[in-house]
Order: C-alpha cells, then sequence, then structure tokens
C-alpha cells in the first residue's frame, strides 16, 4: 500500500494483500464513488455532488474508488486504449471536481475474478467501511458483470451502507456527456464539444524531448513531446496554452506525422509565441484551446512557412485576452 497527501487530497493504491489486511482503515467510513473517472468530467463531477448531498459525506468525505490498470487494457490489452487524463494530472483533476480522496485498486486476475457479493462484502464494506456509494444508474461489476445497481441496493441495507444511484449527465445542448463521447469528439477534432464536455480545456503533460529540429530552419523553433502511442487526438494544428516553470505563454502546436517530411511516428511539437530560451527536458503541460486545420502536405517549404505564419497569427487571435 502507498499514500501520499498532496494539500488535502489523499491517495491510497492497494493490492489485494493490502485488502485482505484492511490496510485501509486510516479511511473514516467515506462515501465512494465507484468508476474510471477518466478525464474527471462534467459527468463525473455530477456523480460527485450527488455523493457530497448524502449526510454521510459530511463525515468523512467522498472518495473515488477507481482501477490500476483500467480494467479494458486488462482483458484486452491488444486494444489501445486512449486515456484523457494524463496519469501525472489524475489526483489533481479529481481533486478538482470535488473528491476529497482516491483509492485505486490494482486491477488483476484476483480481482477480475471476485463476484459482485464478495466485492460489497471484502472492499466496500469490508477494507473501505464505506458509509454510503454512488454510481451511474448503469453501473454493472463483479465477475461476469452480476452486480447490478438492484443487487447494490440490496447489499447496501444488508452491509449497512446507503447508496445512490446517479442519471447520465446532459450538458446545455442535450448532449450525454462521458469519456467515450469526449474521446470521439477529439478524435474528430471537434475542441469544442471535447472541452465543453470537460469542463476544461483538454490537456496532455510532458517532458520535452530532441527533435529533428527542423522548425528553427524554417523560423519556427518547436518544444517537442512524445504522446501515449494509444492518443486518439486527430492529427493537426491547434492553439495552444503551455505552461512551463510555473509561467503561462501562448502557444501554437501541431500534432501528428509531419507528411512534409518524413511521415513518422506521431509527434506533439509546439511553437511558444514570444518565448525564448532552453526547453529540452522540461516538463511542459499544454491546453488545447482550439482546433485550427488539419495536418497537409503542401506543394513547397515556402507555402508551408505561410501557412504556419496564417496559424501564428490565428492561435494569437484566439487565445488574446
Amino acid at each position: 500500500m502507498t499514500e501520499t497527501n498532496a494539500k488535502s487530497f489523499k491517495f491510497l493504491a492497494l493490492d489485494g494483500e493490502d485488502l485482505r489486511q484492511n490496510a485501509a482503515a486510516a479511511i473514516s467510513a467515506p462515501v465512494v464513488c465507484i468508476g474510471n473517472f477518466d478525464g474527471a468530467h462534467r459527468g463525473h463531477a455530477a456523480i460527485v455532488q450527488a455523493a457530497k448531498e448524502l449526510p454521510e459525506a459530511r463525515k468523512a468525505g467522498v472518495w473515488a474508488l477507481s482501477f490500476a490498470p483500467h480494467p479494458r487494457r486488462f482483458f484486452r490489452p491488444d486494444l489501445p486504449l486512449f486515456q484523457l487524463t494524463p496519469q501525472p494530472l489524475r489526483q489533481e483533476r479529481l481533486a478538482a471536481i470535488g473528491f476529497d480522496g482516491l483509492v485505486e485498486l490494482a486491477f488483476n486476475a484476483e480481482l477480475a475474478s471476485m463476484s459482485a457479493r464478495d466485492f460489497v462484502r471484502d472492499v466496500l464494506a469490508g477494507s473501505l467501511r464505506a458509509s454510503g456509494v454512488v454510481v451511474g444508474e448503469d453501473f454493472h461489476f463483479g465477475k461476469n458483470r452480476t452486480g447490478t445497481p438492484d443487487f447494490l441496493a440490496e447489499a447496501g441495507r444488508e452491509f449497512g451502507f446507503s447508496t445512490r444511484f446517479v442519471p447520465p449527465y446532459r450538458d446545455e445542448n442535450g448532449e450525454i456527456v462521458s469519456s467515450s463521447a469526449i474521446r470521439l469528439a477529439l478524435q474528430n477534432g471537434d475542441l469544442k464539444t471535447a472541452n465543453r464536455m470537460l469542463g476544461y480545456a483538454f490537456e496532455i503533460i510532458g517532458p520535452v524531448i530532441h527533435g529533428a529540429k527542423r522548425g528553427r530552419e524554417l523560423g519556427y523553433p518547436t518544444a517537442n513531446i512524445a504522446l501515449d502511442p494509444a492518443c486518439g487526438l486527430k492529427h493537426g494544428i491547434y492553439a495552444v496554452r503551455v505552461r512551463i516553470d510555473g509561467a503561462a505563454h501562448l502557444g501554437v502546436a501541431s500534432f501528428g506525422r509531419r507528411p512534409m517530411f518524413d511521415n513518422g511516428a506521431p509527434l506533439l511539437e509546439i511553437f511558444v509565441l514570444d518565448f525564448s530560451g532552453d526547453l529540452y527536458g522540461k516538463t511542459t503541460r499544454v491546453s488545447f484551446e482550439a482546433f485550427l486545420r488539419g495536418e497537409e502536405k503542401f506543394e513547397s517549404l515556402d507555402a508551408l512557412i505561410r501557412q504556419m505564419d496564417a496559424d501564428r497569427d490565428e492561435a494569437r487571435r484566439i487565445l488574446a485576452p
């Protein structure tokens, strides 16, 4: 078991042995929300709000109960999984939507084979001593997904915790907010919809790496970040905000395979406006504010540079205060 406490947010990582030893005894009867919470989006925030309305939440707070790796990675390791929240930002994002802490269970063969009743008895009522459990109204759990909402409600009565089931959250456009819908929007370059559903600008974080240095030859030196190969973000040009050493900057970024040059592995290349300095090795945080255009191949380098000039000007206009 590992435990961290960054500011007021707490984090516990538990494996099967931790659960058998009741190692989460430091948690004092929280209200538990179960899910992957990828993206920590507005739909997830609605679940947290529903949990906070339970009387039990006032005593011990509201905790997320999640899994690592994502269950889909366990069951289908051959399929790439586009995860919305980079691991270094996960706790920050969960805290931002109102969670007081995160319990992250190791998802392995032992947990995958656990029956719904054993999960309730050993994890929820046992190790975590949950005073309440809040989930989406279509939530299923346990081996073969036999744990239905009706089963959970009955189990709560048996083991002494309250339950609440939250319907899908619809945004101001009437669209159901979900991690799947956000992934689809990002894959289609519909950043406006993705950011509306997230409740913030989609972002990545990573160290700046060395590239081919073509950008500086074109008058646009870039900071390059290699994203997760499973990242499904549409290839193209984006207006971005960049945070370097705690300072915010404006920028324009290209994500893709560079069809003018090598059609290589996807790479994020960021031109930071009005900035000079060595960024190699620095951890850089990038927020995607607007999709400008798709990636394309130009008839000449001069044509490419003219388009880059236009992209820079458009990004500056969009990002201006």
